[in-house]
């Protein structure tokens, strides 16, 4: 027994080791899993760092399966940038493991305090990237974890924070403005799966998924057909599709309400959770949301500038 007991500091070192030694196999590179994270980051670095994203344009979240490359640029990155929240679904035991053997992986949207989710705590609403005030706060979170990474550029960063929630301030009271110009009667949204609740909350307009939080629930008869008639009782003029996710349902959606005399039409493509076209305005942060703002104020009623706050659409 004694020379059990003289053993266990041995054991306890040399496990200790080995997180570190494997933790200490990283490159200098920044991962995030999705684009509103990784565009967030690269604004804040500039060139300082290298930050990629794993999860790419219209590919859902939710369901998202990691290959075998993607799972070793998590064990090689220097940092990984997650949302938390259960958005990333399968990949979250992956970033999990990848935390406990000592690698830095944070979830920058989790530990706001000041912020209250929607859901419950086990089903928390993991979109908060469709309220801009909330989202800059997460910018604070991920300009901190950068300097905490590369120190050297602390100063930099803080510069570049202070401008890029400048220009998050500048949307969130574009959307301020222009969403009560819809009528009072149809500040209504109604979406492939239920990912607008913040923006609807901050915004001041009603929202209605056709599938829950999470795309991985389906959407049953009953739940089509409950909608149909609120929409054909609202007289509700619009339903949006998302980019990344399948339009079977709001085409139900759309048919059961033709079949009762109301016409519904699609009132545009949104990012819910995934972003534009890398390269384009709306595949940053910024015009994903400047999109999405823009388009369900016209298409339901109101009046916001066809081009955006920064002119910057449709270019």
């Amino acid at each position: 027994m004694n020379k059990l007991f003289s053993l266990l500091p041995a054991l306890f070192l040399a496990a200790a080791c080995t997180k570190k030694d494997e933790a200490a196999k990283t490159d200098g590179t920044v991962v995030a899993t999705v684009g509103m994270i990784g565009d967030v980051a690269r604004e804040i670095a500039g060139d300082q760092l290298e930050v990629t994203n794993l999860i790419g344009e219209g590919i859902d979240p939710h369901s998202y399966q990691s290959s075998k490359t993607e799972i070793d640029r998590i064990q090689k990155a220097g940092l990984v940038l997650y949302n938390g929240l259960f958005l990333e679904g399968k990949m979250g035991s992956i970033l999990e493991n990848r935390k406990e053997k000592g690698n830095p992986v944070v979830a920058v949207a989790e530990g706001l305090d000041e912020v209250p989710l929607i859901g419950d705590g086990d089903h928390p609403d993991p979109h908060l990237w469709m309220d801009v005030s909330i989202w800059s706060k997460v910018a604070g979170q991920i300009s901190a974890e950068l300097t905490a990474f590369d120190q050297d550029n602390a100063n930099l960063y803080q510069e570049r924070l202070t401008q890029y929630q400048k220009k998050l301030n500048d949307l969130h009271t574009y959307a301020l403005m222009v969403f009560p110009s819809i009528p009072p009667n149809q500040r209504v949204l109604v979406t492939a799966h239920d990912a607008f609740s913040y923006l609807g909350r901050v915004y001041g307009i009603e929202v209605r998924g056709i599938q829950g939080i999470s795309t991985d629930s389906e959407a049953g008869t009953k739940d089509i057909n409950d909608l149909v008639n609120y929409l054909v009782e609202k007289k509700i003029p619009a339903i949006f599709v998302e980019t990344s996710v399948s339009e079977k349902s709001v085409k139900a959606v759309i048919e059961g309400a033709k079949r009762q005399g109301h016409t519904v039409k699609i009132g545009g493509k949104l990012f819910s959770d995934a972003m534009g076209p890398t390269g384009t305005y709306e595949g940053t942060y910024i015009g994903m949301m400047d999109h999405n703002i823009t388009t369900i104020v016209n298409s339901l009623g109101g009046s916001a500038p066809e081009s955006g706050f920064q002119n910057k659409l449709n270019d």
